[in-house]
This record gives structure tokens, sequence and C-alpha cells, in this order.
């Protein structure tokens, strides 16, 4: 497995000779590796090409994963944080991944309580969380950090309300990943084992390609013998809010 992170991994190649694309570094890495998923973490949406979803939806090696983070979905918060797109660029991009790109897996990140974020703005999100059902989501409450635009904004919310939004967000998707999780139950899907469960040496843990390391869910195996690395067919059994439980198929 292969892991690419940046703090914009859609600009890649802008600072080197001759500009090179993201889309052209996928296909090389999927001729030249032997990596049987190769995952995009932090793809911001203000540059996403055709030619970048058409390598998504036709190089195999090109896990079924995309990290995109979306901050928000007030125009109004959006044009402040500079983000460079409004809400119906993000909806018109995501049913086009959705479309082109069959099972993939989206995980996003939205922020709660920014300065100036009204009832109204919020709802908006909230709106957006419940309409798009995000596979994966992490929700972030609003804090100061000097040195950074927002530091300077007004419109400061009370902690108080930070802390509620971001706890009404994060319930939506807990519903959310646990519905999507239901469905797995009875599919047979692949698994690159991990280990030993840090919870008890009688489980195996690993991840189907929906699931990156660290920060989604794992798949725990009860029953059948893999040593890590390896790549195995496992039935689903049991859901959890993020996490599956199953069998490995002999």
């Amino acid at each position: 497995e292969l892991n690419l992170v940046a703090q914009d991994l859609t600009a890649y190649g802008h600072d080197l000779p001759g500009r090179p694309k993201l889309h052209q570094l996928l296909r090389a890495l999927c001729r030249d590796t032997d990596a049987r998923w190769i995952r995009l973490h932090y793809a911001y949406p203000r540059v996403f090409p055709d030619e970048l979803i058409e390598v998504m939806a036709t190089e195999s090696k090109i896990a079924r994963y995309l990290d995109m983070p979306v901050q928000h979905a007030s125009d109004k918060l959006l044009l402040r944080m500079r983000r460079g797109r409004d809400s119906r660029f993000l909806r018109d991009l995501l049913a086009k991944l959705r479309a082109r790109v069959p099972g993939l897996t989206l995980r996003t990140s939205v922020i709660a309580g920014l300065p100036g974020e009204t009832d109204e703005d919020f709802k908006l999100l909230k709106d957006f969380v419940i309409e798009q059902r995000f596979e994966r989501l992490g929700c972030f409450p609003y804090s100061d950090e000097e040195g950074t635009g927002a530091f300077e904004m007004d419109g400061k919310l009370p902690e108080s309300v930070i802390t509620r939004r971001w706890r009404e967000i994060m319930a939506i998707q807990q519903r959310i990943s646990r519905e999507m999780n239901r469905r797995l139950v009875g599919q047979r899907l692949e698994v690159l084992v991990e280990g030993a469960s840090e919870e008890t040496e009688h489980l195996l843990t690993g991840r189907h390609q929906g699931q990156a390391p660290e920060i989604d869910g794992q798949v725990y195996l009860n029953d059948g013998f893999a040593y890590p690395g390896e790549m195995v067919n496992v039935e689903i059994t049991e859901a959890h809010e993020y996490d599956l439980v199953g069998h490995i198929v002999r």
C-alpha cells in the first residue's frame, strides 16, 4: 500500500520543472511500482481535472478511496476561508466522482464553529453532510491558532456553541457510518492484514480498500490465520459504527 499525503495533493508539480500533474505521477506509480493500493490524501478540490478522475476510474492500483477536505458548505464561509470554490462546485464535483468511479469511498473533513458561522450557515453544513453521505468524515471544532487567517477574524463563537455544533455533526456522521457498515454484512472483501489486535492477541486486524491507516476503522478477524502484509478474502459478519468483524474465507 502506498499513501500519498500532502498539504494539498492536487497542487502537486506546481513548483517542479515542467510543472508535472498529479495524474501523470499516478500513471507512473501504477506503471513502475508493485503497490496494490495507491491511496490519495488531502486532495483539495480547488483543482481537480477530468484527467485525474480518469486515472482514478481506470487504473486498478488506485484505491477507490479519496480524502478530499471540503471544510464547509456555506458559500459565505468558503469565501472567507479563501477556499476558491463554492458549494455548487463541490456538489457537482462530488457527483461526477461518484458517477465515474464506482465503489468510491469518500473521506472529507469539515470545521464547526468558524468565526462568523451563523445558525443558517451551520444548518447548511448539516444539510450538506446528510445529503452527501460521506463514507468517512472528520469534524473539527474551531480553535484559535496564532498566525492563521481565521485568528484575525471577527465573530468568534462561544466555546459551548462550537462544541455543541461539533457534536451534532459527529452524531449525524456516526449514524451514516453505522448504516453503511451494516450494508457490508454478508459481503466478501479483500483485506490487508496488519497483525494482532492491540486489544487482544486472539484477534487479527486489517483494513479493506475503503479504510485508510490510522484515521479510519478496522476489520477485526475472529477466525482464520494470516501474516501481516497478506491480502485475504474476508466475509463480514458484524458491523459497528466504524469497525467491522469477519472471518477469513478459506
